[in-house]
């Protein structure tokens, strides 16, 4: 039997074999299911509805919109997140996150009132109120994102 002839071809085969087993993880719900691992422990993940708003992919990273609410609530009361997401295996890692306000939203979106609270919003009275799920925040230790 000569083996050096089919060296090349048994390499080839395997890998076409492995690369066909590699897992598509470019999808909005391999991004979801990645969020939602990383806040599993954080919140109570069954009283809100995550939304990926929009996801763009790059080679072994990926950007995402995420919004999250309070199950049943408007759209005017959703958190909204930014995500920085690197490849690792078969799954999305988180790299970062961002927090976005109404305000921020409407102001990128181009909508006038940028600084105004969307119509609906309840008003805050210098006071704000976390949607239900959301975990504690002491205001001591609390860091102001714009400072």
């Amino acid at each position: 039997m000569n083996l050096r002839g089919r060296t090349p071809v048994l390499a080839c085969s395997i890998a076409l074999l492995l690369s066909a087993c590699a897992k598509n993880i470019d999808t909005e719900d391999a991004v979801k299911q990645s969020v939602l691992k990383d806040i599993a422990g954080k919140v109570d993940v069954g009283a809100m509805d995550v939304n990926v708003d929009s996801v763009s992919f790059r080679d072994k990273e990926a950007d995402a919109q995420i919004s999250f609410r309070a199950k049943g609530g408007s759209a005017t009361q959703a958190i909204i997140m930014k995500y920085q997401l690197e490849r690792q295996g078969d799954e999305w890692k988180i790299k970062g996150r961002n927090m976005q306000t109404h305000q921020d939203a409407a102001a990128a979106a181009g909508q006038a009132g940028g600084g105004q609270l969307p119509p609906g919003h309840p008003a805050t009275a210098g006071q704000t109120q976390l949607p239900p799920g959301h975990p504690s925040v002491d205001p001591k230790t609390s860091v102001d994102p714009k400072k």
